[in-house]
């Protein structure tokens, strides 16, 4: 019998992928369907519509409804401008820790979890295990939705769901939803020297972008809040502006990304009508000498924040395979699990090795003893399984 890889041996094997966002993930892929397929797992593929990249599905154990499904991503953020030590596609061991690019974000959880599906390929479960392994998350989310949708549409679904992103083990019961929007601010272009005669993009921009100020500092004092989130209240962000052509024209157009990241208890639509009213107000009293001036707002991407009550039985899980009877966390950063819960009703929440402060750096790094922890949390989970304690 072919002994059974160790999770450091699967890491070292996925960190050697550079499986950066929109990039192609299948040689992955195929590496995760080798071990996986003479294993006896079931696998399904759900390609992004040019074929470069996909989503996999593995399942091990009995074909019925029930079981855990354990989520985790293949792509990374990009090294390029970074100031690594190390090279980012090689697994360097040291003084207890193991660096490359998605060690902690999150090759290591995706590394445990199939080990642990190995694991459980070997014993007679009452559940089946899952291992959802996704593409182009950190762009948001955004591959994910055509493994979701077939999910969503079986009659045999998964009760529950586990999110693998890093929490230090904590277990993590919400995080807020984000949407992302494009501003296209509108203008008149003209000679530089006649500047006052044309009707400046960039000038609309940055009246939009005081808005989004204003807005942000109307939230933080008088919007909902939230005391188990880093930055309690919801937030907004300018993130990309795009304009001009040359120094000596008028530019005609400005573009800005921008997104809200909301707490559940706000609407993210009502923040947008605001900022709507703002655009107009900007933009209406040029119209008498530029009828062509406005500020058009468009969503370019989006998730859903995730919110699981404490009574929940994937905390009751957690809480059994990790031995965490502390307070649940709530983390700043985003993650599939408001998809999976609003379009499957799986009972979703988010536990993983390491900590997101290690990740998206240069020398990011997981440490050995975090990923021991899940290895030890994963082999409970199996027994659980085993047990018909799900």
């Amino acid at each position: 019998m072919t002994a059974t890889p160790s999770t450091l041996d699967i890491l070292r094997r996925l960190i050697s992928f550079e499986t950066i966002s929109r990039r192609s993930n299948l040689d992955l892929l195929d590496y995760v369907e080798s071990l996986l397929g003479p294993a006896g797992a079931r696998i399904e593929r759900f390609a992004h519509d040019d074929g470069s990249r996909a989503n996999l599905w593995a399942s091990v154990g009995p074909e019925i409804a029930g079981g855990v499904v354990l989520s985790g991503h293949s792509d990374v953020v990009p090294v390029a401008g970074q100031d690594w030590t190390r090279d980012p596609f090689t697994l360097t061991e040291e003084d207890g820790r193991y660096y490359g690019r998605g060690t902690t974000d999150m090759k290591g959880f995706v590394a445990a979890a199939i080990r642990a599906l190995l694991l459980a390929a070997k014993r007679p479960l009452t559940r089946p295990l899952h291992l959802a392994l996704s593409y182009d998350e950190e762009i948001g989310c955004m591959g994910v939705r055509s493994l979701i949708a077939a999910i969503e549409a079986r009659p045999l679904r998964p009760a529950l769901c586990i999110i693998g992103e890093p929490t230090g083990m904590k277990i993590a019961t919400g995080h807020k939803g984000k949407t992302g929007y494009r501003a296209c601010c509108f203008g008149q272009e003209g000679h530089s020297a006649l500047a006052p005669q044309a009707l400046n993009a960039i000038h609309l921009g940055a009246a939009f972008i005081a808005s989004l100020e204003a807005r942000q500092a109307e939230l933080a004092l008088t919007g909902h809040r939230d005391p188990a989130y880093d930055i309690p209240y919801s937030t907004l962000h300018a993130g990309i502006m795009r304009a001009g052509t040359a120094l000596n024209i008028v530019p005609n157009l400005c573009e800005i990304d921008f997104e809200i990241r909301n707490l559940a208890e706000d609407d993210p639509a009502e923040i947008l009508a605001g900022l709507a009213l703002d655009a107009e107000t900007i933009a209406a009293p040029h119209r008498d000498r530029f009828p062509q001036a406005r500020i058009e707002i468009t969503e370019i991407s989006g998730y859903p924040g995730l919110t699981t009550p404490d009574s929940d039985p994937v905390i009751a899980l957690l809480r059994r395979i990790t031995g965490e009877n502390g307070p649940a966390i709530k983390v700043a950063f985003g993650t599939e699990g408001g998809l999976f819960q609003q379009a499957t009703g799986m009972s979703t929440a988010i536990c993983g090795p390491g900590f997101m402060d290690q990740g998206h750096k240069p020398d990011e790094f997981i440490s050995a003893a975090q990923l021991a922890l899940c290895d030890q949390s994963l082999a409970r989970l199996v027994g659980e399984l085993v047990q018909l304690h799900i």
